[in-house]
């Protein structure tokens, strides 16, 4: 079992360093058409694909995040890094998030940090960010052995010639029931952030627009 679980591990450490996230520092600092924009994230992210034929991000794609309100316009139809930042964002999330909730923690991002030139822009909050992820990835290694080791524990006394595959589900159990409670998290914030929102929209309204009546 021991050997099992320092195989299992090798495996998953060595899945994570191929699917490691995209860093600023290798996007182009130039405008990119689209074409490129779509090229560079298939090459970037190409680990991260289940099927060779699946596509990380194709025109259609950005067309929509952008009537979306999810990507602010290109620039004489050329993006900038920050665009293809944003559009990390969006790829990151959009496995696990609906459109309106991506919305409502990307619009506030875009809204008071995209184009800036202080510093404090879209990259630096990137970064800020993934930066935490090496020591994450270490934790989430030891929680992964963990849960399988447990998993290997379950269906003791069950047939043999089931016992594989039960356990594969135990496993699969154990991981879904993660992602769906921190899944139920994130959405409790994203509530949170839009309650938020709109209790300073309703303050900051004009007197005389609030008492117009209906």
């Amino acid at each position: 079992m021991e050997n099992d679980v320092k195989e299992f591990l090798a495996q998953l450490q060595q899945k994570l360093k191929s699917i490691d996230y995209v860093k600023t520092e290798d996007i182009p600092n130039i405008g990119l058409y689209m074409d490129q924009v779509t090229t560079f994230m298939d090459e970037q992210l190409e680990a991260c694909k289940r099927y060779e034929d699946d596509k990380i991000l194709t025109k259609t794609m950005i067309n929509n995040y952008a009537k979306n309100n999810l990507l602010p316009p290109p620039d004489k139809k050329k993006y900038s890094k920050e665009h293809v930042v944003t559009l990390l964002f969006i790829y990151y999330y959009k496995n696990i998030l609906s459109i309106n909730d991506i919305q409502s923690i990307l619009n506030p991002l875009t809204e008071h940090y995209f184009g800036h030139k202080d510093g404090f822009n879209i990259e630096k909050v990137y970064n800020e960010v993934f930066d935490l992820e090496s020591e994450e990835s270490q934790k989430l290694l030891k929680d992964l052995g963990k849960k399988y080791v447990l998993s290997h524990q379950t269906f003791a006394d069950f047939p043999e010639e089931d016992r594989d595959f039960l356990q594969k589900f135990s496993f699969i159990c154990l991981l879904g029931y993660d992602v769906y409670i921190k899944k139920m998290i994130i959405e409790n914030v994203i509530d949170e952030i839009n309650g938020q929102k709109k209790k300073t929209d309703s303050e900051s309204e004009p007197e005389e627009k609030k008492d117009t009546p209906s």
